[in-house]
């Protein structure tokens, strides 16, 4: 496992130069193969894109990877504990604009709002019934911000793993639950995970492992994965890391 700290949001800027591009690209790839790493690079890089002829829900998704990173970074310094509203705020700036007709103007669903009706994840879930969304989402927050041990990267991927059970809004739980996973991550000094889309399947085996048989070791294993393919790779200019056991 690594460690990174960072103390400003002029020093994120520079040591998470490549990998907020990264991120974004893969996050959204996982659920969207229209997704292309030169437009997200050129619009993180410039903040637009010429000549793009793809659809706008596609482009609305780098975008707000974009916004959504930006907005972290000032709670990521001041090491912000999650709430809802946080959460909800996060969801807000990551869906904007991708909504689909049938959730927005049939089922009456908004983007930074929980769902309200129940949608099936998995093989077998629904997740959480939309009426208990708020309710099993505060206990998960509660459970995770009063945790008293160390071992943060194993409470950050359970919190991974919970928030995809729950299933709390309506479309855009992976792409949230993975910025979240990683902001838990470095409010605790610990460098954040790329999942890349190569990977997706046993990335999804992982999840599913967790919601069938309530083991975690496949998810923890596959995240430690992640982040040493992550931060082993050539991505730019490497932050300060330091492995420790």
């Amino acid at each position: 496992m690594y460690r990174l700290k960072l103390d400003t949001q002029e020093e994120m800027d520079k040591q998470l130069y490549e990998f907020k591009i990264l991120f974004a690209y893969h996050s959204n790839k996982i659920e969207n193969e229209k997704v292309n790493l030169d437009i997200t690079r050129e619009i993180f890089e410039k903040g637009s894109v010429t000549g793009y002829t793809g659809d706008l829900k596609t482009l609305f998704e780098i975008e707000n990877q974009v916004h959504c990173f930006e907005y972290l970074k000032q709670f990521i310094i001041k090491k912000y504990p999650m709430d809802i509203s946080f959460i909800k705020e996060v969801h807000y700036k990551l869906t904007k604009g991708t909504y689909d007709d049938r959730r927005y103007h049939i089922n009456n669903e908004r983007p930074g709002e929980f769902k309200k009706h129940d949608y099936v994840t998995g093989v077998y879930e629904v997740g959480s019934y939309h009426e208990n969304v708020e309710v099993d989402l505060q206990d998960l927050l509660n459970e995770v911000n009063e945790y008293q041990g160390d071992d943060f990267f194993t409470v950050g991927v359970y919190f991974h793993a919970m928030f995809e059970n729950i299933h709390a809004f309506a479309n855009g739980n992976g792409r949230v639950g993975r910025s979240l996973m990683n902001y838990y991550f470095m409010i605790h000094e610990i460098a954040p995970v790329i999942i890349y889309d190569e990977d997706k399947k046993q990335y999804y085996q992982a999840l599913e492992a967790f919601d069938q048989n309530d083991t975690l070791k496949p998810l923890k294993q596959l995240i430690l994965q992640q982040q040493k393919k992550t931060w082993e790779r050539n991505i730019g200019e490497r932050p300060k890391l330091h492995k420790f056991i």
